[in-house]
């Protein structure tokens, strides 16, 4: 770990053993998780999404069906040319609306505005002080009436700088955010924020 939470090399080190270490495209909760995302975005339609720590790219395919345009980012490389290669198996006007890069959250962000970032999975792996300034870096980079959706695993886990419950409390407090719906169960946080006014938040 560094200063600002887990290395690069503790992700190349996963995928190196595991092509898909978290169980993205077989485990129940992810399944499970990816349909209560999709179910809580409150617009119909997206036109430039960020994801960032995109993984294999389970997440991002179903985010195609939503967004005009997805620009998905991960710090390990393997983990890009799986994501890719799922991507490649979708139609050509698809696959055109979808940007990879390596990118790793608490580096500068990209000098361009989202309608909506999805962070899955990814803040836990930073520490608290670093998150509170990706939380602010976020609310930066999203449009007027943006949405930002976030969902964690609450388990702890020991390597992990944060839990989920620690993230979501962060998020929480972030000025500039509004929260605008969520959900918890025992293994799950989901909470959808807005840039704006919630009762124009989900006008398309």
């Amino acid at each position: 770990m560094n200063e600002t939470g887990l290395t690069a090399d503790y992700f190349e080190d996963m995928y190196a053993h595991d092509p898909d270490p978290w169980g993205f495209t077989t485990d129940w909760y992810e399944q499970r998780k990816r349909a209560l995302i999709m179910g809580a975005l409150p617009k119909a339609r997206y036109h430039n999404a960020f994801e960032p720590g995109c993984s294999v790219g389970t997440l991002s395919v179903e985010l195609t069906d939503r967004c005009d345009r997805l620009v998905c980012t991960d710090i390990a490389a393997q983990a890009l040319d799986s994501a890719g290669k799922r991507i490649d198996r979708l139609p050509e006007s698809v696959r055109g609306a979808v940007e990879f890069r390596r990118w790793a959250l608490g580096e500068p962000w990209p000098h361009e505005h989202f309608d909506l970032i999805v962070l899955s999975e990814v803040c836990y792996y930073l520490d608290s002080t670093t998150l509170r300034t990706v939380f602010g870096q976020a609310v930066e980079h999203l449009e007027s009436n943006g949405t930002l959706l976030c969902v964690h695993w609450r388990r702890k886990v020991p390597e992990y700088p944060l839990s989920g419950d620690h993230v979501h409390a962060i998020a929480r407090t972030t000025q500039g955010l509004t929260a605008l719906a969520g959900y918890h169960d025992e293994d799950m946080l989901l909470d959808v924020f807005t840039t704006g006014d919630p009762i124009s938040a989900a006008t398309p």
